[in-house]
């Protein structure tokens, strides 16, 4: 059995740097990559009605997942999805409020809420996800692989307990602090469902996957490692890393994470993922070259100017220095009012700087 797919290099060459091993350049995608700054994708939202029914309708989905592999020359293509479609598998009333972002009509308050938690099957109240993994697999057709993806249970929690985006996180720490066996019980349904969602996912032909831990950083370091890192580790352990005779890798990505590298190294992740608050020359140390990198431009410097841009992706690349298991993406997500040609630049950059002889 072979670690990766024969194919053309776009074709593999993100799945041999998840795997620490040699590559012709380093493969570049970025967070959101699919989304908002796109004129393909803001004609298709406004033709589909709303965000909730591009994400539910597979058709919708897979044109949104493959525009920008279709515009730029990026390494992968990640699903388009939301990482709250958990909870709203779980009957909590997802719906999107222009401008606010994500609320539940129904968020979790005390035990009784969490008593009544049932980990979905994935087959049934997600399915409209996996048919749009199927399809995308197809359409890609090897150009270049799919990434699949998760809310962690401490990020999933937190929305479900504060019931929208929080800037202090006072109802879920409140749950923490009064009512750790609650929170726990919440985490466990969650790791479950994380973990069938993840499996169904690459049953259905995700090659890779990644946990956005998008909360983790809020928390002490003693509690990020009891009800963030643990949990990620526990669906890890749980996942089938094989597919097709090929290794699925998982990244695990933590914003605001750099002071717990090595322990999230420790979930048994092939790949950690850097925001751009951390050196990866600092994180390759912390590692001890133990997983790959990926990350990890600051967001904001897609409104540079190119050349500017371009200096910017070059000392990303030259903070990683030579060696095996880096992939390029920005430390967060690409901004909606970003300029297109400003994101193909940055793909074109990290290629072209990045070039070498092929192993």
């Amino acid at each position: 059995m072979t670690d990766v797919n024969a194919a053309s290099d776009r074709g593999n060459r993100l799945l041999r740097a998840l795997l620490r091993m040699p590559v012709d350049m380093t493969p570049v995608w970025l967070m959101r990559q699919a989304g908002r700054y796109l004129p393909e994708y803001r004609a298709l939202r406004a033709a589909a009605g709303s965000f909730l029914a591009m994400c539910q309708t597979p058709e919708l989905a897979c044109e949104v997942t493959l525009q920008p592999v279709r515009r730029f020359s990026v390494d992968a293509a990640i699903l388009f999805s939301d990482i709250l479609t958990i909870p709203d598998a779980m009957g909590l009333g997802l719906s999107f409020v222009e401008g606010e972002g994500p609320r539940f009509q129904r968020p979790i308050r005390d035990r009784h809420d969490v008593a009544g938690l049932r980990a979905p099957d994935p087959t049934v109240g997600l399915h409209y996800v996996l048919d749009t993994v199927s399809r995308v697999r197809r359409e890609l057709a090897g150009l270049c692989p799919l990434i699949g993806f998760s809310g962690s249970p401490w990020t999933l929690a937190t929305y479900m307990v504060e019931g929208q985006a929080s800037e202090d996180f006072r109802r879920i720490k409140g749950l923490l602090f009064t009512d750790p066996a609650t929170l726990a019980t919440l985490l466990a349904v969650l790791v479950e469902a994380v973990t069938s969602y993840l499996n169904a996912q690459i049953e259905a032909g995700a090659q890779a996957v990644m946990i956005f831990d998008t909360w983790g950083g809020s928390l002490a370091a003693h509690h990020f490692l009891r009800y963030s890192r643990d949990p990620m580790a526990a669906i890890i352990s749980n996942l089938n890393r094989r597919r097709d005779g090929a290794r699925v890798p998982v990244v695990v990505f933590t914003k605001g994470g750099g002071c717990w590298l090595q322990a999230l190294v420790e979930t048994g992740c092939d790949a950690v993922g850097i925001d751009w608050t951390t050196s990866l020359a600092a994180a390759r140390a912390a590692t001890r070259g133990e997983v790959a990198l990926q990350g990890n431009l600051d967001p904001m410097a897609l409104y540079a100017p190119p050349e500017r841009l371009k200096a910017e992706v070059q000392a990303v690349l030259a903070d990683f220095g030579e060696g095996q298991g880096h992939i390029f993406n920005l430390g967060h997500g690409v901004r909606p009012d970003v300029d297109p040609d400003q994101v193909g630049l940055c793909i074109d950059a990290v290629h072209a700087a990045s070039v070498r002889s092929h192993p």
